[in-house]
């Protein structure tokens, strides 16, 4: 079954308040245009200068799908889910790129300054500390998704519980990117947890 349209688009609000981990899917497929239409809300998640190193590789293929499975040590959430997003950062494609991410609207003699500027600033730094630097990036990408999944009345499950190595090898993805999550996404079937949370007190100070 396929679904073609959303039928309530949820508020930040009421986004946020609802969302809770779900580990058990309808068997219902998502349509090409409502995962377009996530990720058209994703990709606006801000970065520092404007980076945007996080990348996402989308997974619908049953086949597929158990291969992760098996690297994520059996977890059947992975194959219940009519979807799963690998959400990871591949900093060197960036730097190998910078030009597409600064703005169009500085002039020419500005875009090369600013071009220069981040070669210099990243070129001090060793493959896996850009990864890392990239990675706290990506996880800002990663709240993003979760948000507009729930928004769009899906569900998801975030997990880092898998075999990176070996999904990467899965994916054919190259050795140097980082991976934020593994998120299977659909039609919850099932309830979550109540929240459990801190109190503010706990988390935030005032002053």
């Amino acid at each position: 079954m396929d679904i073609q349209t959303v039928e309530k688009t949820l508020s930040v609000k009421e986004a946020i308040e609802s969302r809770h981990s779900i580990r058990k899917f309808e068997q219902e497929d998502i349509s090409k245009e409502n995962l377009t239409e996530i990720f058209e809300l994703v990709r606006l998640t801000p970065s520092a200068w404007n980076l945007q190193p996080w990348r996402f590789y989308v997974v619908t293929d049953h086949q597929l799908k158990e291969k992760l499975q098996d690297a994520a040590y059996g977890q059947k959430q992975v194959t219940s889910a009519p979807a799963v997003v690998l959400v990871y950062s591949d900093m060197e494609d960036v730097i190998a790129n910078l030009p597409e991410v600064v703005h169009p609207g500085l002039s020419p003699e500005r875009q090369q300054e600013e071009v220069a500027n981040l070669s210099s600033f990243f070129a001090g730094m060793s493959i896996e500390e850009r990864g890392q630097w990239g990675l706290t990036q990506t996880n800002i990408a990663l709240g993003f998704l979760l948000t507009a999944i729930q928004g769009l009345g899906y569900a998801s499950v975030p997990m880092l519980g898998f075999d990176h190595e070996k999904v990467k090898e899965i994916l054919s993805l190259p050795e140097h990117v980082k991976f934020a999550a593994m998120v299977p996404f659909g039609r919850q079937a099932a309830e979550g947890y109540e929240h459990h949370r801190f109190p503010l007190e706990k988390i935030v100070t005032f002053h």
